[in-house]
């Protein structure tokens, strides 16, 4: 047993007793600890203070009682808040006699009003912690109060009070000032309040209750370079959080015309909630949550309440509409991609630790889901087409995720295995991309007369079953158990979606080699969208080519010629075969009636062949306007929306000169 304990001396004889236990009192804990009430000593923390302040007089503005607050910062490094609210109570407090209820408030953790309910029905100062860690750590700090028209000062040093509270007379109006210099000792002399920082929580600030307005000044001298902060500002929002939205977004396009806003009381006088909500196309989003107008930047209940109502609510109407393929959508696209702000107000929140960024409250988030989820449902029905076009949106978004997700686990099962390519696969004998084309062909005869036809050293050949799936009108589950388009993306080895590589790409060209007939063309065209829906960087890379093989030979004695199409035939019949002589002209079927010889000379030999190379137009490099007609284009002619297939017809049908039936 001996050999559980040290055996050195000093260990022997060092001593350790109840002398060596600290009793902190007062708010010597706060000086010691610092981050354990507003989370470190950095320019955060710093700010932490000013918002501490700042809270209180907003819980008076919410109250009722204060119809304005101002916030000043001067050179020095000096930040004064000043609110007409009710003002703190100087009276003497009942449990310390000889001491007003101020200076309890401002020397002693745990004190102030808002443990119940009697004085504010909702807060954002619940520890009552706030405004003695903010003069704790203030190498001075004056409050002035007026109350009962009597103005009531006193100053305080690093948590101490220097004087006694004093009545120095009479005044005309009421409320709170609180005016602090952070404390050197704590925060050293390099970091200083920043007018933006302060600026932007102000405007925050008077977003989230549209009943206060906010007064904002700051001496010129500290907006220096790039700042554009004001130096003076009255900051009133009557739209409230649509206001703010509407100003963070910038003129950026929303997937529907009107966003998603409201704010309502909360079922049995619970609190209240207030939302903004739009979907950026650009698919930018993110989550501003609020609760008791304090920041919570890591979440919480409230915002996991607003998930589950959007998931949910467009989740129904997807169902009420038909679309069945909107049970695909989760809470990444419904809310990830979306712009949020959400502002709620509750009784007794509780957030996880002193600087209350996380909101812990559980049942927040029953009251924000049902309460959202009934008003999300009538702003659905109100804009059939705006919905419909954000669901829409919202489902290829999803689908496009599953198929990322898909590639992703593809790649991942490739590097620990030895990949394995498509049984069908006549791949080439040589191992390095350099020079390598592989030939997408439809069909087995066609197929293979391809191989015997091909250069086996370089040229691949994977033969197609028929038509493709088409990727623009599929779903996620047909485009997951469609074996065509697995093998096809097996053989090129470059993924799909968001795990595209071009270097990992197999082969130099990816050569689409169909029938020169309307079913041929269809089935490059369903090739040809699967590549851009895919693997748009295999097209923007000038790696993608449309064979072009023949549909007519035409001989003459010794002279053989082979025709693209009827214009081709009829201008080799003028030209090449204008003498005496019979002509025997024959009709390709399609590439597996050729012999492979033929197939070789007219298609497949880069001597003698032509080929297409598939690019996006554009009359400049990534012009948004090409992009966006091209974008329409697939979707009119591939899309799910069979109306706009008629449209196009209708508009088109006119130029059609020869139809091949």
């Amino acid at each position: 047993m001996s050999d559980l304990f040290p055996s050195n001396a000093k260990r022997k004889d060092a001593t350790y007793d109840a002398h060596d236990i600290e009793v902190l009192e007062g708010l010597e804990p706060v000086r010691r600890r610092p981050g354990m009430y507003i989370g470190g000593t950095d320019e955060a923390a710093l700010h932490h203070l000013v918002a501490e302040v700042l809270d209180n007089s907003m819980d008076e503005a919410v109250a009722g009682y204060a119809s304005f607050i101002e916030v000043e910062l001067k050179p020095d490094n000096t930040v004064t808040v000043r609110d007409n609210g009710r003002g703190i109570p100087v009276d003497h407090h009942p449990k310390y006699p000889g001491k007003s209820a101020l200076e309890v408030i401002l020397t002693t953790l745990h004190s102030g009003g808002k443990f119940s309910n009697k004085v504010y029905e909702t807060s954002g100062g619940l520890h009552g912690v706030g405004i003695s860690v903010v003069n704790a750590l203030s190498e001075e700090l004056t409050v002035e109060v007026a109350r009962d028209k009597q103005l009531y000062v006193q100053h305080y040093s690093r948590g101490a009070p220097q004087d006694k509270l004093k009545n120095t007379g009479a005044v005309n109006r009421r409320g709170t000032s609180i005016t602090f210099r952070p404390d050197t000792d704590i925060f050293g002399t390099k970091i200083h309040f920043k007018p933006s920082l302060l600026f932007r929580m102000a405007r925050s600030k008077a977003y989230l209750f549209r009943g206060v307005e906010i007064r904002w000044r700051c001496d010129a001298l500290l907006i220096k370079g790039e700042d554009q902060t004001p130096t003076e500002a009255v900051l009133h929002f009557p739209g409230g959080l649509s206001d703010y939205l509407a100003s963070s977004l910038e003129g950026r396009e929303t997937l529907t015309k009107e966003m998603f806003s409201g704010i309502t009381d909360l079922p049995d006088g619970q609190g209240k909630v207030e939302w903004a909500v739009a979907w950026p196309v650009d698919g930018e989003g993110a989550c501003s949550s609020y609760c008791n107008t304090v920041p919570t930047p890591q979440g919480g209940t409230h915002e996991s309440g607003m998930r589950s109502a959007l998931l949910r609510g467009l989740r129904a109407y997807g169902e009420l509409c038909g679309n069945r393929r909107a049970a695909a959508i989760t809470g990444d696209e419904a809310f990830g991609d979306a712009k949020v702000l959400l502002s709620l107000f509750i009784k007794n929140p509780q957030f996880q630790g002193q600087t209350k960024d996380k909101l812990a409250t559980a049942e927040a988030l029953r009251l924000v889901d049902q309460t959202v989820k009934d008003h999300l449902d009538h702003w659905l029905v109100a804009d059939a087409a705006g919905s419909k076009a954000l669901l829409d949106h919202l489902v290829f978004k999803a689908e496009e995720r599953v198929r990322a997700s898909q590639a992703k686990d593809l790649a991942r099962k490739s590097a620990t295995r030895k990949l394995r390519l498509p049984g069908k696969l006549a791949d080439c004998s040589q191992s390095a991309a350099k020079d390598t084309e592989i030939f997408l062909v439809e069909g087995d005869s066609a197929g293979g007369s391809a191989k015997q036809a091909r250069k086996r050293e370089t040229q691949a050949i994977l033969p197609l079953r028929g038509k493709i799936l088409n990727v623009a009108s599929a779903t996620v589950d047909k485009l997951r158990a469609n074996q065509e388009l697995q093998d096809l993306t097996q053989a090129l080895g470059c993924g799909i979606g968001s795990e595209f590589k071009l270097d990992k790409l197999r082969y130099d060209r990816v050569i689409i080699m169909t029938d020169a007939d309307v079913d041929g063309a269809h089935i490059a065209s369903l090739l040809m969208t699967f590549f851009y829906r895919e693997m748009p960087g295999l097209i923007a890379g000038g790696r993608v080519y449309l064979a072009q093989p023949p549909l007519y030979r035409i001989s003459q004695g010794n002279t053989t010629r082979y025709a693209r199409d009827d214009a081709h035939k009829e201008e080799l019949l003028k030209s090449v075969f204008s003498g005496r002589g019979k002509i025997d002209i024959s009709r390709f079927k399609g590439l597996g009636e050729m012999m492979p010889a033929q197939l070789r000379e007219t298609t497949m030999n880069p001597a003698t062949r032509s080929l297409l190379r598939v690019v996006i137009k554009s009359k400049g490099e990534d012009n948004p306007d090409e992009i966006r007609e091209t974008e329409t284009l697939v979707e009119s002619l591939m899309g799910r929306k069979a109306e706009l297939r008629f449209q196009f017809i209708q508009e088109n049908a006119r130029f059609v000169r020869d139809v091949d039936v």
